[in-house]
């Protein structure tokens, strides 16, 4: 017994200490009295409960002095439990599963202070024992169910009812008839799992949003005719026309972010027949927080029929390497340097480089950043990769531990025209930053390139395979401090210049879709897939190594064609036609991931596989960079070109009649 009193005086000097800690506003504010008043009603209630069950109603006068000396002692233990149980910090509007776990902790705990007190004062003489166990349960239920009361309450009244009466027939309004108020759609969610449930939540609690949850759909046999808050398991997704015409829905929400590209083409084959409208959730890779939420909800896309499942990131070891450091991404307003950014703001970096020439689209990264991740330092320079003498200045002034480099023209048509862009931007760009990171010791360089650098038909996979031989060749001396890291993958869905704009561009304006050719085939991956794998080839690199990603099945651009079109719900060949254009300049028919010299090897991660090739020899290169820079000055078409299948025997180059400067 003395441990136990021991035990309670420590309890109330930390108590003590709780209190002077604690924001003084919450004693200053109205609210807080109201909330204490109530459950000192509740908890008398609640010993009267008690009493009059244990003993059917009629009170005996012997076991009335105990009942007075218990509301008061009730009172003086459970409300300082209350208390510093942090009952009276939630917002009662808002009362969810958490609350109720602490008023049932709270009310335990006082039962138990309270009966230890009684045996220790009065060794229960003139008390019941169970009075302190049925009171405990009443407790528990009186003050849970107020506060459920309150959160009813208020719900109702944000969906426009102020008075009891009101807010009685709105909810039995709600039960009684399917349709709800004027404006609101019924709504179908398929799949009824964890992403179904935040959802249903989400639209629940939230009046701006103009839906009902009529139902959900889900194939799982165990789920049907279950209720989620109250809605049904109606049916299978197979049978989703029936079951809309039977509850008169409007919209399908496909809310399964697992689904692979198999079950997703099943499913929306199924909404296309169904005639209705219909949305999806991202799937997890593409929510920055593996949180969904309404503002995630989308139209269908083509990257939703590629079904790439969510990456399995060594978050510990990513973290191991961003999480506390500088870290720096040059072409940060790009497709693939945005996103980079918001998956590296996850791990929690002390300052965040944003390096990046296009002054609007680093305006809206820096702006996106910042509005998310307050809590890392968003520093943003207008600059260019080929001033070397800028980058050096921001080097040496921050010292990024982690350099992420994904500044790169992409447009293969386009480089053809403009080959001295290339080796401008593209190759000595590269060098300068290489140098320039080698330079001011940043310990990880990760260099992103493209499977176009693999037997290069286009000045824009030329130059970038040899960016990525200078790259290699950092790492020749086993002396280097700076890991250079590089990392080979193929197209991303809906990154700018993809092909995916472009269609979705010339069926708004109502075709033709062009093609160049039926047999064309593309690697695709998501850019949010994409960016998570670059950060682990980050992790895993020792410095020289081309790490590829697994793209998977190759697609054809053809069935892609016809799938957004339907994704429009539009018909192929008849709303829309497709036309074949012919292959452009420097491009193939099909893409590589590696060459025959180079053996691919699996590495500890199912995604990334790394490449068995030998380090590339910086004398290979010595003097043909100087000569390149040479010609990209003087704008010489050919000599560029020449220049580059000296340096690369396996580049078979383009000759064509569409430079922008003629021959004087």
């Amino acid at each position: 017994m003395k441990i136990f009193i021991f035990s309670i005086v420590a309890g109330i000097r930390h108590a003590r200490y709780r209190v002077t800690s604690r924001d003084m506003r919450t004693f200053l504010h109205k609210n807080f009295y109201l909330i204490v008043l109530a459950d000192v009603v509740l908890i008398t209630c609640a010993l009267f409960a008690a009493y009059f069950v244990k003993f059917d109603f009629v009170v005996p006068d012997y076991m009335m002095g105990g009942f007075n000396i218990l509301v008061p002692l009730m009172l003086l233990v459970k409300l300082p439990v209350f208390y510093f149980s942090d009952l009276y910090r939630g917002m009662w509007r808002y009362t969810s599963i958490p609350d109720l776990v602490n008023i049932v902790k709270a009310s335990t705990v006082s039962t138990l202070v309270l009966t230890a007190l009684i045996i220790y004062k009065y060794n229960f003489e003139g008390f019941s024992r169970s009075v302190f166990v049925i009171d405990w349960a009443f407790t528990i239920f009186f003050v849970s169910g107020f506060r459920l009361f309150v959160r009813f309450y208020f719900e109702q009244t944000a969906n426009g009812s102020s008075t009891l009466r009101q807010i009685s027939l709105n909810y039995f309004k709600e039960k009684l008839f399917l349709r709800k108020r004027k404006g609101v759609k019924n709504l179908l969610i398929i799949g009824a799992g964890n992403c179904g449930d935040q959802i249903f939540r989400e639209i629940r609690n939230n009046p701006s949003v103009r839906y009902h949850v009529a139902g959900f759909l889900d194939d799982n046999p165990a789920k049907l005719g279950k209720k989620i808050h109250g809605a049904t398991v109606l049916n299978t997704i197979e049978n989703l026309e029936k079951t809309a015409e039977m509850v008169d829905a409007h919209e399908v929400l496909i809310a399964i972010p697992s689904a692979d590209a198999r079950q997703m083409r099943r499913i929306i084959d199924i909404c296309e027949k169904s005639r209705l409208r219909f949305k999806t959730i991202p799937n997890m890779g593409e929510l920055i927080n593996g949180n969904v939420a309404l503002s995630a909800i989308r139209e269908i896309s083509f990257r939703d029929l590629l079904g790439r499942k969510a990456i399995d990131l060594d978050q510990e070891g990513i973290g191991s390497y961003i999480s506390g450091e500088t870290v720096m991404v040059t072409g940060a307003g790009g497709s693939i340097g945005a996103e980079l950014c918001r998956q590296i703001c996850r791990f929690k970096p002390l300052v965040l480089i944003l390096y990046e020439r296009a002054e609007t689209a680093l305006y809206e990264i820096e702006y996106e950043l910042n509005r998310y991740f307050k809590d890392v330092t968003v520093i943003s320079f207008l600059a260019d990769v080929q001033d070397q003498k800028h980058m050096e200045k921001i080097l040496a002034v921050y010292r990024p531990a982690a350099f992420f480099h994904a500044a790169a023209y992409k447009h293969v048509p386009m480089l053809e025209n403009h080959p001295w862009k290339a080796v401008q931007n593209n190759i000595m760009g590269t060098v300068k930053v290489v140098n320039a990171a080698k330079k001011f010791g940043v310990e990880r360089f990760v260099f992103v390139s493209t499977d176009k650098a693999v037997y290069p038909t286009s000045v824009m996979g030329a130059s970038k395979r040899i960016a990525e031989m200078y790259v290699q060749s950092q790492n020749v001396h086993e002396d280097a401090k700076t890991r250079f890291i590089t990392v080979r993958f193929g197209n991303v869905a809906g990154s700018a210049g993809s092909v995916v704009p472009l269609f979705k561009r010339q069926i708004r304006e109502g075709g033709p879709v062009t093609v160049t050719h039926k047999d064309v085939t593309r690697f695709f991956m998501t850019i949010p897939e994409s960016c998570q794998l670059i950060l682990q080839a980050g992790l895993m690199g020792e410095g020289g190594e081309i790490f590829i990603l697994d793209m998977g099945t190759p697609v054809k651009i053809m069935d892609m064609a016809r799938d957004m079109i339907r994704l429009h719900g539009l018909e192929p060949d008849v709303d829309i036609k497709i036309e074949i254009i012919g292959l452009r300049p420097g491009e193939k028919l099909f893409e590589e991931l590696y060459t025959d010299k180079e053996k691919l090897k699996r590495t500890t991660h199912d995604k990334i596989m790394v490449l068995d090739a030998t380090k590339c020899n910086l004398k290979r290169l010595n003097g043909h960079l100087d000569r390149l820079e040479s010609l990209a000055l003087k704008y010489e078409h050919e000599d560029i070109l020449k220049e580059m299948m000296t340096i690369l025997p396996h580049y078979s180059a383009h000759y064509f009649s569409g430079s922008v400067y003629p021959p004087n």
